[in-house]
């Protein structure tokens, strides 16, 4: 049987959060929208069609929560390495996740949609 990595998508987690580095946005916070782009072997879930199996997507989003609510941060760069860095510390089952950070509420004096970034990271096998 062939065996490959299928990739499970959240879009536009929402979160009021306080993170950068003005003092009002530390203070008064902003909207912030995570998605998460998660690969994984879930041949084993698949077949035996059992959530235990698989990547909990519940979970994910539990976690992230916790970082995006946590401690505040400067740069949301910062923020998105570390929820990449905690999903593959804690869930042992993901290959390789990539995470993307919106920032909504930019306190910029020009009109802006939002701020994004984007960070990857793959498991090492030994």
């Amino acid at each position: 049987m062939q065996q490959g990595l299928m990739k499970l998508t959240l879009n536009n987690v929402q979160f009021y959060s306080y993170h950068g580095v003005k003092a009002e946005e530390q203070s008064l916070g902003g909207r912030y929208q995570v998605d998460a782009d998660i690969w994984y072997n879930p041949m084993s879930a698949v077949l035996s069609d059992d959530v235990a199996q698989a990547v909990n997507y519940e979970e994910i989003v539990f976690t992230i929560n916790e970082l995006v609510n946590g401690d505040s941060f400067n740069l949301i760069e910062t923020l998105c390495y570390e929820i990449t860095k905690e999903l593959l510390e804690r869930f042992s089952m993901i290959d390789k996740v990539t995470i993307r950070v919106r920032k909504l509420s930019v306190p910029l004096k020009h009109i802006i949609d939002h701020v994004e970034v984007e960070h990857s990271m793959q498991r090492t096998h030994d």
